[in-house]
């Protein structure tokens, strides 16, 4: 079963919580695999840093979210906010892990911006 079979079982959730969730579990995801591509090297060192803050931002958020927290509000500023400077970050590099991660992470950033409004 996909992830978004599984979520529209969850009938307390919008759509737009839904998309966000996909959204914010995909750039998990992506943040993991470019955070473990940077490592070892110099240059990257701060790419794989907030890859590994997005990951664990990101997660912390769509799992609030999938139980209906009351915090999730307020996490969705911090996970756009986080997803926003790894995007700038990794677009400073040319690796295509880096450019894959921004695009997911600009997703992730606009509907973590409308969870928070």
């Amino acid at each position: 079963m996909s992830l978004s079979e599984t979520l529209s079982k969850n009938e307390r959730l919008s759509d737009e919580q839904r998309e966000c969730i996909e959204n914010c579990t995909e750039a998990v995801e992506v943040t993991e695999w470019c955070a473990d591509e940077c490592l070892g090297s110099e240059e990257m060192e701060e790419c794989a840093r907030l890859c590994r803050d997005v990951a664990d931002v990101a997660s912390l958020h769509a799992r609030l979210m999938a139980r209906g927290s009351n915090y999730s509000t307020q996490l969705a500023q911090a996970c756009a906010g986080a997803c926003e400077e790894c995007a700038e970050e990794c677009r400073r590099h040319d690796a295509d892990h880096c450019q894959t991660c921004a695009e997911v992470l600009d997703d992730c950033a606009e509907t973590c911006r409308s969870m928070a409004a």
